[in-house]
């Protein structure tokens, strides 16, 4: 993993604006709908080229492919895995969260604004897709699909001025959630075969010479997403999964690995986000050498004490968000170089890269902050890391 000795680095942590005209045809291939495959594979690989040149025009370091092959982090993953399949029943992963219910009319405001927004994009019904669970023997078939995403990356950062690449991939935990277990004797053999299974890809990735990134939002989410759980208990349901997760990258060498949490799009109160020091220590359990984490929205800001506070690996690279995505209001460089500022003093400044929180085009759902805000927000963060930079090499 590229670390720098004389300036901080800058990355984000996945998702890129998608063109609107893609977002249908993405959708639908996720989903295991028809679509014309050689117009699709064509229009990926132009909108990739694209994606990977504007973050290294604006100065961005650490690039990838936006995911722009994928409709969302988490609805490719079904594609990838032999035995899952569609079912009619209703998605088990959309009830109330703690947020929800202490603020029912903010949501129903949300809902109602987003609908507006996505009206372009697909149906409802569409976008969504099918309910899925796991109805069989759990292997990796996504070989080809990763070696395509691996070739389109490679061949759009050649003459780019890009440092190092990354590839993202879902955690076995979120395949859990999305993909129900109705075929294992026990939810711990349905985890163990996943682990198993995503090993597959992971290893395609980081043997492709590109840094693994683990995305894994429901380690933080399931508190909100349980509402009846205690700290405890969620830590309980934590523990096995970050060994999960550990299971799926065996064989892999820490330094090329880096693991995202967070809290999902979620523009909305989030005044029961479970806090980072209640499960902190149970993360630096995961076999990576970079975290990359919420860091920038109002909710989170603050928790820069607890990675001060807690007891890292010496060698521990932080890529704090220093951007947030659950707000419109673009942050002004000065700011961004202070947070980037605050975790130089904890880790040392050649240990710090610049992030943001969490993907700026994280599903189709709508929203996300609007693109021309995303581009701003990331050139803000590179302008951001200049300034810090400057200040913390004095040159």
């Amino acid at each position: 993993m590229k670390i720098s000795s004389d300036r901080i680095l800058s990355t984000h942590c996945g998702s890129l604006p998608r063109p609107a005209a893609m977002m249908a045809p993405l959708v639908a291939k996720d989903a295991g709908r028809a679509y014309d495959h050689g117009e699709f594979e064509a229009d990926v690989k132009a909108s990739v080229a694209d994606v990977v040149a504007r973050q290294a025009r604006l100065g961005v370091d650490v690039v990838n492919d936006g995911e722009h092959s994928k409709s969302s982090f988490a609805a490719y993953g079904r594609m990838r895995l032999s035995g899952i399949e569609e079912v009619s029943k209703p998605l088990t992963y959309k009830g109330p969260t703690r947020d929800s219910l202490a603020f029912p009319g903010a949501y129903e405001d949300l809902v109602k604004m987003n609908e507006g927004r996505r009206a372009g994009v697909d149906s409802p019904k569409q976008r969504r897709g099918a309910a899925t669970v796991c109805a069989g023997p759990v292997a990796y078939i996504g070989q080809a699909e990763v070696a395509r995403d691996i070739a389109n990356l490679k061949a759009a950062m050649a003459g780019q001025n890009a440092a190092e690449g990354f590839v993202t991939a879902i955690s076995p935990t979120n395949l859990e959630m999305y993909h129900p277990n109705e075929y294992y004797k026990t939810d711990e053999d349905y985890l163990e075969a996943l682990a198993n299974a995503i090993n597959v890809e992971y290893r395609a990735i980081v043997d492709a010479g590109f840094i693994l990134q683990i995305d894994d939002p429901r380690l933080a989410t399931h508190y909100n997403r349980v509402p009846a759980s205690s700290v405890e208990e969620c830590r309980g349901f934590m523990a096995p999964r970050v060994e999960a997760v550990n299971l799926a990258l065996k064989g892999i060498p820490r330094e090329k690995v880096r693991f995202h949490t967070c809290y999902s799009v979620n523009v909305a109160p989030r005044v029961h986000d479970w806090e980072l020091r209640h499960y902190i220590d149970l993360m630096l359990r995961v076999n990576a050498q970079a975290f990359t984490f919420e860091a920038a929205n109002p909710r989170h800001e603050h928790e820069w004490t607890v990675w001060k506070e807690a007891k890292l690996p010496d060698d521990i690279v932080l890529l704090p968000g220093v951007v947030s995505h659950c707000s419109h209001l673009v942050e002004h460089p000065e700011l961004v170089a202070q947070r980037i500022e605050r975790y130089a003093d904890i880790v040392g400044r050649e240990r710090v890269m610049a992030s943001n929180d969490c993907g700026f085009a994280t599903s189709a759902a709508g929203d996300e902050v609007h693109p021309d805000v995303a581009w701003a927000k990331m050139e803000a963060m590179t302008e951001g890391a200049r300034i810090a930079s400057k200040r913390l090499w004095g040159k």
